[in-house]
C-alpha cells in the first residue's frame, strides 16, 4: 500500500466518523478543501462513490459502509502496532482520545489536565464533549467517562473522583410562595425544572431512595432542558424546584441563594469512572493516564 493510499483511507475514515468535513479536517490537521479533494481522488481511483453529501450532512454510501467495516479494524491494528513501538520509549508519547459528557469534563477531567501534561509532556489529549453515550469502540476512542452505574459490564473502569449526590433545591422566593415538599411524591404538586436525557430526549424521572424504599417521580413544570447551567439559573430565578449535582449548587447553598430539601431521600452514589475496553495491551498514553489517576487517588 502506497503512502498516499493510506492517507486517503485515513481521511475517508475520519470523514465517516465525524460526519462533517470541517470537523474531520480539524482532526487531521488539514484544510476542509484539501480533505474534500483527497476524498474525491480516492473515489475517482476506486471508481465508486464512498460518501453521500448533502448541504447539512455527510454519510457513507453502501460501498462506503462496506469499506468502512473492513477499514476500521485494520486502522485500529495499525494504531496498536505504532503504540507497541512507542511503548519502547522511556517516556510515553502519542495521542490519548477521551469521550466524556460536559459535566464530567468540567468537574472531573479538567483539573487533571495540567498536572497530567506536566508529568507526560509528550502525550496529546484529544477530549471530545459528548452527552449521548457514544460507543467508544466504534468511535475509536481510547477511553470514555460515565457515571459508574452506566458503564458496560465488558469494560474496565477506574473511579474518577469521589461519590456524588443529587440535591433537591429551590430558591427562598419559591419556597415562600409554594412551600416545601414533605415527601418526593409531593413534587408532583410543584413546578419543577425538568432535565432530559441527552441520549434520546426523554424526560428524566427523579429517583429517590431511603432505606429499602425506592421511588421514581415523574415531575413536570414550565421548563425542560438538557443543560445543567440553564436549569440552575431557572431555579435561582424561582421558576421551580430543581434536582442537580451537589457540587454544582454548593456555593449557592452556602450563600443562602438556594435551600436543599428531601436530603434523607438523596443518598450518595458512585461517581464518574474512566472506562476502556478490556484488552491485554493498552496504548501507552492510556496506561500512563490510568496510572496517573491511581497516583492522584492515593495522594
Amino acid at each position: 500500500m502506497r503512502g498516499s493510499d493510506y492517507a486517503e483511507l485515513r481521511a475517508f475514515a475520519a470523514v465517516a466518523e465525524h460526519g462533517n468535513f470541517a470537523r474531520a479536517a480539524a482532526r487531521l490537521g488539514m484544510s476542509a478543501s484539501a480533505l474534500s479533494q483527497t476524498i474525491r481522488t480516492l473515489e475517482e481511483r476506486m471508481g465508486i462513490r464512498l460518501l453521500n453529501r448533502t448541504t447539512r450532512s455527510v454519510a457513507p454510501s453502501e460501498a462506503g459502509q462496506r469499506l468502512l467495516a473492513r477499514l476500521l479494524p485494520a486502522l485500529a491494528d495499525l494504531d496498536r502496532a505504532v503504540a507497541d513501538v512507542a511503548a519502547l520509549r522511556d517516556t510515553p508519547a502519542g495521542l490519548l482520545r477521551i469521550n466524556a459528557p460536559r459535566v464530567a469534563i468540567v468537574h472531573r477531567l479538567a483539573p487533571l489536565i495540567a498536572p497530567f501534561h506536566a508529568a507526560y509532556p509528550d502525550i496529546v489529549m484529544d477530549v471530545v464533549v459528548d452527552d449521548k453515550l457514544t460507543d467508544i469502540v466504534a468511535g475509536r476512542f481510547d477511553a470514555g467517562i460515565r457515571l459508574g452505574e452506566m458503564v458496560e459490564k465488558d469494560m474496565v473502569s477506574v473511579k474518577l473522583g469521589s461519590e456524588m449526590r443529587l440535591v433537591v433545591i429551590a430558591s427562598p422566593d419559591y419556597i415562600a410562595r409554594h412551600g416545601v415538599p414533605e415527601t418526593p411524591r409531593d413534587l408532583r404538586d410543584h413546578s419543577c425544572v425538568v432535565s432530559r436525557w441527552p441520549t434520546d430526549g426523554s424526560l428524566y424521572h427523579w429517583e429517590f431512595e431511603r432505606g429499602d424504599e425506592k421511588l421514581e417521580v415523574a415531575v413536570s413544570g414550565p421548563l425542560s432542558t438538557t443543560d445543567n447551567d440553564l436549569m440552575l439559573r431557572a431555579v435561582l430565578d424561582g421558576v421551580g424546584i430543581g434536582y442537580l449535582f451537589d457540587y454544582h449548587v454548593a456555593d449557592h447553598l452556602v450563600a443562602g441563594r438556594l435551600v436543599s430539601m428531601l436530603d434523607d431521600w438523596t443518598p450518595p452514589f458512585p461517581g464518574f469512572h474512566l472506562y476502556y475496553p478490556s484488552r491485554r495491551q493498552m496504548p501507552p498514553p492510556l496506561r500512563a493516564f490510568v496510572d496517573f489517576i491511581g497516583r492522584q487517588r492515593a495522594a
